[in-house]
Formats: structure tokens, C-alpha cells, sequence
């Protein structure tokens, strides 16, 4: 056995190759010991062992060690987390909720195969292929199993419509279906054009261009760009995101790590909104690819940010892809803003519960409330590039314009009565038997977000509800700060299952006060 000081004396001695040489041979020591590990529990262990698990068990084991976002997924974890970046999947096209054990179609995929064939918003879907999926208990995910499938497939449905005597049948080829990561995007002033990213995927940035373009024609000048709980995704897409709004040669991030020397990402120019004002909108939980953005945006001091402190996730995964399907995620660089910071957040390794606690950390220390709580080092002190404002890495991005957590909008009435989908069942219930009645009473949008008003019926069956199931205000005073959420929780749910999520959002916004705060800059810079 050679011992480590022996090691560092033979490195003194052996030329490069050799000492190459003995790398190599020590790696494969440690690989049979990891071999023979598991052969021995495998094979002399007193009770049976899953060969497969075991495996998948010591790789979680080794990544666990290392910093908070290395992973490794099975297969079936790989094929989930994947579909909501790759820009589409197979199946029928649908936006669906569960209402009372039954699936409700909220709106079909406009020109998926679904909307094709003739099903409606307000449509029960009751049969799949002559198995009943209604009333039988099935679950979300064997529903959607049941329903997705290869392209050019066929899937009989049998289908429940309000106002029609019996089923309706119809036969689905299943097609590609776009995943939009585009949440939502209108304009939110005259010539404020707003859009809402809530991932980054394959084809974030040809929607992105499609919703500039839209909103260019109907006389945005400004924009406001929010990705407050954009978790990220594909770094590619956040760097051409960026393009569409920096000139030509402007630095948007670069990345280096031990074995990944440093690369730059520049943007080519001939962008879609190089020129205009900009505000980009983060909170505690953008992170990663929305904080390449919002990084390259601030430091190039292209626009202004708004908000609370980003996540501070500036570590570089790559994948490394397993025989069987399975993936490593395996942290192998940080990136960098243009002004050379790295915003990633401190961490202690193998202490991903504690790195996990973050973001409630920051809710109990006052920093969501109060700006002065948050505290850089000058160590960390960074220069945007044009302006030479002082801006700090070390742990997320801070905003330009800071925007405190009112706590008192959402009460623990409020959070629990929609956490457990109150809000939602009583809006599928109520959609569902008013719905040709709404649409003829508000056929324009703007008419209903003007006039539109929560029947206090409708608010009152929800209440009685949640009050069955032991879920009540502790006083009147918190009954009445709930009301307005309540209402305008409900308004928008109806806007969306009559239009569409623009809609939804261009009713929810109004008393977002990130939102708010970017529009008063915009309007008064």
C-alpha cells in the first residue's frame, strides 16, 4: 500500500509520463474497490439485494458529496424532465384539469389534433380507447399515459358534452405538441409590450422573436421581460435571448471550471430589440439561464432590473448520458457575468438541505422585506461595463430597483384555500355550467377585465367547502384580507378558461407589484 507522502515524493522524482502513469493506476485501484464492494454485497450479503438499485444508490452516494446541483436520474426521470425544455410531445393536445374525478378540457392546442377533430373547452373526456378513466379513481399520470402515445397513433375518446344527450366518440391521430415556455405576452400599457418566459427550452427563443415581432407591430417601444420564477433550462436559449437585445460583440456570459477552459458567448447583433427601454423582472426563484440573461442585461447596462435577489445559480451542469437511459448531471464549470461575476450562492458540500433552505432562509431574516438586510462583501464588488455602476456577485443577482415581499396580501387563509385547489374546482365548476352565457355576455376581453365581477355566490360555495374540510379563516379580519385575492384569483382563472393565459395574466399583473414598479419606471425614467 503506498502512502500519500510517499506519493508527493514519487511525483518529486518521476518524470510527466510516469506520474501520468501512476494516476491512472490509482484510478483503477479505487474503481475495483468500488467493483468489489458490490460484488461482495451482491453475492454474500444475508439478504437479497436489488443489483440495479445498489448501483443507482452509490452513484446518488458519490454525487451527494459534491455540490447541490450534481444528480443523477433514472430514466423515466430523464424522459419527464426533459419534455418541458425539448419544445414538444406526442399525444392529443389538450389542456386539462381534474374536476370531481373526471378530466375537464380547459382548451384544446389550437391546430393540435384534438381541436382538429372537434373537442371543446368544457368537453369531459370519460373513455380512452373503451376504458373508462371517469369516476374509477385513475390517477393524473396513468391518465396522461393513457392519453399521450407515438405520433400517427390512434386514440378512440369518449366524450361527455353539456347539451348533448349521451357520448360522443372520437378517433385522435396523435401528433407532435408544441410545449410553450412562453407563459404569456400582450401589451400591458399603450406602448409597453410585456412577456412572461417561465423556462428556457429548445424553442424559447422562436417564440420569444414571434411575441417581439407581435408586439412591435402594435407599437411597443419599451418592454418589460419577467422571468420571476424562472428556474432556467438550456443555457443556449438564454444566450440567444440575450441577443435579441445587446449589440453586436457584447459580452452575454462565459464559463469556466478545472477541466473546461473558459469560452465566451457574444451576441452577433442585428437583434430584434437592440434599442428601447427594458426592464427585466427576477425573484428568489429565477435562477441559472434567467440569471444569464438578467446578468448580461445588467452588467452591459442595457436595462434595469426589478425585483428581489435572484437564486444564485451559477453552475454548469453537464450530462452524461448512461447505457440504460439514465443521466448524470455533473457540475463541471461556473459561468460568469460580463462584469466577472460569479453569482453562484455559497454551499458547504454534501450539505444540499441546508443549500435547500435558502430561499426560506432569506423569508425569516427580513431580506424579502427589507433591502438593508442584504449585505456583500467588497471583495465581491463588480463594475457594470458601460456605466461603471457597482454591482456585487457572491450569491445571486440584486436588482437595480428593489421591490419588498408584502406579506400581509396573502393570508394563511388564503394560502391554504388555494394550495389545496378550493379556488380552482369552484372555477371549473362554475366555467363549466356558464360558460356559453360568459361568452356572449363578454366577447371582447376588454369588456370582462373591465366590468367582470366573482358572482358572491360562487364565493360563498367555495368558502362553505373548504369550511366542511375544517378550512377557515381565524377571525372575520382575516376573511376580509382574503376576499381580494380570492376574487382576483377567480377573475383570472375564468379570463384563462375563456381566452387564454395572456389574459390570465394581464388581470393577475395589476396587482403584481414587481410588475407595478417596472411600469412606473418605464413610464417616468
Amino acid at each position: 500500500m503506498i502512502s500519500k507522502r510517499n506519493i508527493l515524493y514519487l511525483m518529486l522524482l518521476l518524470p510527466l509520463a510516469a506520474i501520468a502513469q501512476l494516476r491512472i493506476n490509482m484510478r483503477g485501484e479505487a474503481l475495483r474497490k468500488l467493483q468489489i464492494a458490490e460484488m461482495a454485497i451482491n453475492n454474500l450479503y444475508v439478504d437479497t439485494v436489488d443489483e440495479q438499485r445498489l448501483v443507482e444508490d452509490g452513484i446518488r452516494g458519490m454525487l451527494e458529496k459534491l455540490d447541490p446541483h450534481s444528480s443523477y436520474l433514472t430514466a423515466k426521470e430523464v424522459e419527464a424532465s426533459n419534455e418541458p425544455l425539448q419544445g414538444n410531445f406526442e399525444g392529443i393536445g389538450v389542456q386539462f384539469n381534474m374536476s370531481e374525478d373526471t378530466l375537464l378540457v380547459i382548451q384544446p392546442v389550437v391546430g393540435g389534433p384534438s381541436e382538429k377533430k372537434g373537442i371543446m373547452a368544457g368537453d369531459r373526456i370519460v373513455t380512452v380507447n373503451d376504458t373508462a378513466i371517469a369516476g374509477v379513481k385513475m390517477s393524473r399520470e396513468e391518465i396522461m399515459r393513457r392519453l399521450r402515445g407515438r405520433k400517427g397513433t390512434l386514440v378512440r375518446l369518449g366524450v361527455v358534452r353539456r347539451g348533448i344527450k349521451g357520448m360522443l366518440h372520437f378517433d385522435i391521430i396523435r401528433d407532435k405538441i408544441p410545449v410553450k415556455t412562453i407563459d404569456a405576452s400582450y401589451m400591458i400599457r399603450p406602448t409597453i409590450g410585456y412577456i412572461r418566459i417561465g423556462s428556457f427550452g429548445a424553442q424559447t427563443h422562436e417564440e420569444f422573436r414571434e411575441r417581439l415581432k407581435a408586439l412591435k407591430a402594435q407599437g411597443m417601444t419599451s418592454l418589460i421581460l419577467d422571468l420571476q420564477g424562472n428556474g432556467g433550462g438550456y443555457m443556449h436559449a438564454a444566450v440567444e435571448i440575450a441577443n435579441e437585445m445587446l449589440h453586436a460583440g457584447d459580452l452575454i456570459v462565459y464559463m469556466e471550471g478545472r477541466q473546461a477552459s473558459r469560452k465566451d458567448y457574444k451576441a452577433r447583433g442585428k437583434g430584434l430589440f437592440e434599442e428601447g427601454q427594458l426592464a427585466v423582472l427576477i425573484d428568489s426563484y429565477s435562477a441559472s439561464a434567467a440569471e444569464i440573461v438578467t446578468g448580461a442585461i445588467q452588467d452591459q447596462d442595457r436595462g434595469i432590473v426589478v425585483g428581489r435577489r435572484s437564486y444564485g445559480k451559477g453552475l454548469v451542469q453537464r450530462p452524461v448520458d448512461l447505457p440504460d437511459g439514465s443521466m448524470i448531471r455533473l457540475t463541471i464549470a461556473h459561468y460568469f457575468t460580463p462584469s466577472g461575476r460569479c453569482i453562484q450562492k455559497p454551499y458547504v458540500k454534501g450539505k444540499a438541505e441546508d443549500y435547500a433552505m435558502d430561499v426560506y432562509n432569506r423569508l425569516t431574516s427580513g431580506e424579502l422585506q427589507h433591502a438593508d438586510s442584504i449585505h456583500f462583501a467588497d471583495s465581491l464588488k463588480c463594475y457594470t461595463l458601460r456605466q461603471h455602476r457597482t454591482v456585487y456577485g457572491g450569491g445571486g443577482i440584486m436588482p437595480d430597483h428593489y421591490v419588498p415581499l408584502d406579506t400581509t396580501i396573502y393570508t394563511p387563509f388564503y394560502r391554504e384555500i388555494a394550495a389545496k385547489s378550493y379556488i380552482i374546482n369552484a372555477n371549473l365548476r362554475y366555467v363549466d355550467t356558464h360558460r356559453k352565457q360568459l361568452q356572449k355576455q363578454y366577447p371582447v376581453f376588454e369588456t370582462f377585465k373591465n366590468t367582470y365581477e366573482v358572482p358572491q355566490d360562487v364565493i360563498d360555495q367555495m368558502l362553505a367547502e373548504a369550511a366542511k374540510d375544517g378550512v377557515k379563516p381565524k377571525d372575520d379580519a382575516e376573511l376580509q384580507k382574503s376576499l381580494p385575492s380570492l376574487r382576483l384569483q377567480m377573475k383570472a382563472l375564468v379570463a384563462r378558461d375563456l381566452w387564454n393565459m395572456d389574459e390570465y395574466f394581464s388581470i393577475m399583473n395589476e396587482q403584481n407589484d414587481i410588475v407595478m414598479k417596472a411600469i412606473q419606471l418605464l413610464q417616468h425614467p
